[in-house]
């Protein structure tokens, strides 16, 4: 039986960084994707993916369209359309979004809400 192979394409041209062992204190806004794997202390908004690296950390609120939490997050998420929490995420905080995903071994802590808005 032949396999398929799953190819994921995104729309963005561009997308933002945030390397390991890089520590930012402030909020920061993207208009494109963002993978961070570095700390955080502070607001974050973007109009595209977030991705929070299995080492990361940050503290703050988080506004997005979707995010993927493999690290530690502590403050409420505000997401559009979809919060995918991967077995080693760690959220302290509350969740307003769309959809949710969690897999096991995930650490959530606080309410989710979820509407169609």
């Amino acid at each position: 039986m032949a396999k398929i192979k799953e190819v994921i394409a995104t729309t963005a041209s561009t997308h933002n960084i945030l390397a390991s062992g890089t520590n930012i204190t402030g909020d920061i806004s993207a208009e494109e994707d963002f993978r961070i794997d570095g700390s955080i202390n502070g607001n974050i908004s973007c109009n595209g993916k977030i991705i929070i690296g299995s080492h990361s950390k940050t503290t703050g609120e988080i506004k997005c369209i979707n995010i993927e939490i493999l690290g530690c997050v502590k403050g409420d998420i505000f997401c559009s359309e979809k919060v995918i929490l991967r077995a080693s995420a760690i959220l302290d905080g509350n969740m307003k979004t769309r959809m949710v995903e969690i897999e096991p071994g995930a650490r959530f802590t606080g309410q989710c809400s979820m509407n169609d808005e």
